[in-house]
């Protein structure tokens, strides 16, 4: 029987494992693909240190991950438009096909949802089995740790493009990969003012190289002198909210323009308490964002980097497979953007 390796949640507790596992099986509608780079994502970050997050949500033991790149290695009887050799990378949203949502062409709003690496296995492994329709085919051009981070720069690509941003002054609250790249998006989509707030000075400098055009220590600046400095008499036009923590969305409702455009990525670790009477009074627009559009972001992100968008400068660190540790200790150090483990 032919193996590979896999990095497996195989027991509670911290960290992953390397194990040896049978390459699996395809079905006449899947394709095996040969995986070349992975990306370490925040969510593999909940996996590793098993917070509760992970404890009631991934079945062990698991093969994790699912930012990735690589190539078809086999197509079942029934694919026809996707070949060996084949360069590509994948949704890792695998939804119903059969709910309103799904029907209707929404495959991201599908409530039967399952995710590559969380509730079935994942890419951090030679081999990874897709259902033909997950699959994408990338530009040769487009590089393979680039395109390991396609998961990560659509979640940025879909919570900013849900609004006009030509011209517009954005607030971005949370600096980590997502957020960075956020930034990157927005100033290639022709936002004006584009300022990015965290307390963390490796992760703001790497906001600035992707493209924020101020940064804000919060733990130094205010957001209101901020505004001041820029010139702004009313507030932000658009909010992106990647932070995951409520002083982040309480600073979007102090600081937003009557009838700004609020997009919310982040995930609050607890419940929150939300001063609606700034919602309601300042006529607020807020979206909730999970993944990305289906294929229409995959789209957008591949004609934007080919039309020039580069958020290459978010990936910062790469380690080969067997250095995971080394890798997941980097991605919890807080000094780096995206890290990448090289398969090949």
């Amino acid at each position: 029987m032919e193996t590979m390796r896999a990095l497996i949640k195989g027991k509670p507790g911290t960290g992953l494992e390397l194990a040896s596992l049978p390459v699996p099986d395809i079905g006449p509608m899947d394709v095996l693909i040969r995986i070349s780079r992975t990306a370490i994502c925040g969510t593999d970050l909940h996996i590793w240190k098993w917070d509760p997050w992970a404890q009631k949500t991934i079945p062990i033991p698991m093969t994790v991950g699912h930012e990735y790149c690589g190539y078809v290695e086999k197509t079942g009887s029934g694919v026809t438009d996707l070949n060996p050799g084949d360069y590509v990378s994948g949704e890792g949203h695998l939804v119903c096909g059969r709910c309103r949502n799904c029907l209707a062409g929404r495959r991201h709003l599908c409530p039967n949802t399952v995710g590559v690496g969380v509730n079935r296995p994942g890419a951090f492994a030679d081999f990874l089995v897709l259902p033909y329709r997950n699959v994408y085919k990338l530009d040769p051009a487009i590089p393979e740790n680039l395109a390991a981070t396609f998961d990560p720069l659509g979640n940025a690509i879909h919570t900013a493009l849900s609004w006009d941003l030509v011209a517009e002054d954005v607030l971005i609250t949370g600096a980590g990969p997502i957020g960075c790249m956020a930034a990157s998006v927005c100033r290639f989509a022709g936002a004006r003012h584009v300022v990015i707030t965290d307390p963390n000075p490796f992760r703001l400098d790497l906001a600035k190289r992707l493209g924020a055009t101020r940064t804000v220590d919060i733990n130094k600046e205010c957001l209101g002198t901020v505004k001041d400095e820029l010139g702004m008499k009313e507030g932000f036009d658009i909010a992106l909210e990647m932070s995951g923590h409520p002083l982040g969305l309480s600073d979007i409702l102090e600081h937003t323009a009557h009838g700004a455009r609020v997009s919310l990525l982040g995930i609050f670790p607890d419940k929150l308490e939300i001063d609606f009477e700034k919602v309601i009074f300042k006529g607020l627009i807020l979206k909730g964002i999970y993944g990305r559009e289906m294929f229409e972001t995959w789209y957008k992100m591949s004609s934007m980097v080919r039309a020039g968008l580069d958020p290459s400068a978010v990936i910062t660190h790469e380690f080969d497979a067997l250095d995971f540790e080394k890798a997941f200790e980097t991605m919890l150090s807080g000094k780096s953007g995206k890290v990448i483990l090289n398969w090949s």
